[in-house]
């Protein structure tokens, strides 16, 4: 019998799991990868491939019962808090067997000088008394949040050119994508003269800029990651593929 599978993805855990599922199940499994609109890239993956939102926690209840998904796996990014809400109320309401696949969280390391943060907002009333050049390695969203930090130069680092001048009185872009070396982020700390780092604990293969700010003994706030829904949840896409094993 054929089973098909859900897969929230535009993560780097989401391509290796549609690619491993399809080697491993082949047609005995019906692999869908779901990317949100704004993505700049769309990998090339096995399987369907669809591209934009649900409409919310009922939207994607629905297409789960139009499309006869009989698995989802939530692969999403660990900051990617709504979709993961809604995907764990859409799979209870459509009686769909889910999972996170979520990468393992950064964990602090010898000579590291972390400061906790829970917010965009924690980590703008932190600033004015930590840094004047702050790198912001947070992403293109939620930047508004620091438009008003006073005394503060911020370099941003993103993956393509913003569509709009960001929120910033002063600042510079930097458009780059990984992956990215420990001599390269050492170098671009300081040529800009970055006195602090901001960042999410995402996890996942972008950590050089963190052992560049070990190296330079510079202060890292580290933003936590909101709860995940309750529920299964595993960090190797190993791991993913032995839930697939087991029927439900």
């Amino acid at each position: 019998m054929v089973e098909r599978l859900l897969i929230l993805g535009g993560t780097a855990e989401a391509a290796a799991l549609a690619r491993a599922a399809t080697a491993a199940f082949g047609d005995a499994l019906e692999v869908t990868t779901s990317l949100a609109g704004r993505l700049p890239d769309r990998p090339d993956l096995p399987g369907r491939l669809r591209v934009g939102g649900f409409g919310g926690a009922d939207g994607l209840a629905s297409f789960l019962r139009a499309e006869q998904i009989d698995r989802l796996i939530d692969a999403t990014h660990p900051f990617a808090a709504v979709i993961s809400r809604h995907a764990a109320e859409a799979c209870a309401q459509a009686d769909v067997p889910r999972l996170v696949l979520i990468r393992a969280a950064w964990t602090q390391q010898p000579g590291d000088r972390w400061i906790d943060a829970g917010d965009l907002g924690h980590v703008a009333a932190l600033l004015p008394g930590l840094a004047r050049r702050v790198f912001l390695a947070t992403g293109p969203g939620g930047i508004e949040a620091f438009a008003s930090v006073p005394g503060v130069w911020f370099l941003v680092r993103v993956f393509a050119p913003p569509a709009e001048p960001l929120p910033l009185p002063d600042h510079a872009t930097i458009v780059a994508r990984p992956p990215f070396t420990i001599a390269g982020e050492t170098a671009m700390l300081e040529t800009h003269r970055i006195e602090a780092v901001v960042t999410k604990n995402s996890g996942g293969p972008t950590e050089a800029k963190l052992a560049a700010a070990r190296a330079l003994a510079l202060p890292v706030v580290m933003i936590r990651r909101p709860p995940a829904p309750p529920g299964g949840l595993v960090e190797r896409v190993e791991d993913a593929l032995a839930w697939l094993a087991r029927r439900q």
